[in-house]
């Protein structure tokens, strides 16, 4: 008798994955207030009373290194929200299903990529 294909994940299976993406929410939201607190303060350096030109030749790679961390902040919070999306579908117990083929995806994809919506095959079908 061939094996019925499962269509979603045991409670067990999704209580693994709920702490894997709980730890993965704390270290992005670490990451993330430090990049915003980053890109909120005022770097010290001790450089404001030196001389004009100094200054002028500092505010270009200052502008770049604040759109990189800026941008560094806004795929973080992406990821974040993400991750959150996650815990709603182990909540209503669709995590781990492809929107596309309607397949688990695979679980070492998912303990890779927790927030993962497409499996390897849909991936690759794009």
């Amino acid at each position: 008798m061939a094996e019925k294909e499962k269509n979603r994940f045991t409670d067990s299976e999704l209580e693994e994955f709920k702490a894997i993406i709980h730890k993965k929410l704390a270290d992005a939201r670490e990451d993330y207030e430090m990049l915003k607190g980053s890109l909120t303060h005022k770097d010290d350096h001790g450089t404001d009373d030196t001389g004009r030109s100094f200054n002028m030749m500092e505010d270009g790679s200052e502008t770049l290194m604040r759109e990189e961390m800026a941008n560094l902040a806004n795929r973080k919070e992406k990821f974040i929200k993400n991750l959150e999306m996650a815990l709603v579908r182990i909540e209503n117990k669709t995590y781990g299903v492809c929107r596309t083929t309607g397949k688990l995806i695979n679980k070492d994809r998912l303990k890779l990529v927790p927030h993962a919506t497409l499996s390897i095959e849909a991936k690759n079908m794009q």
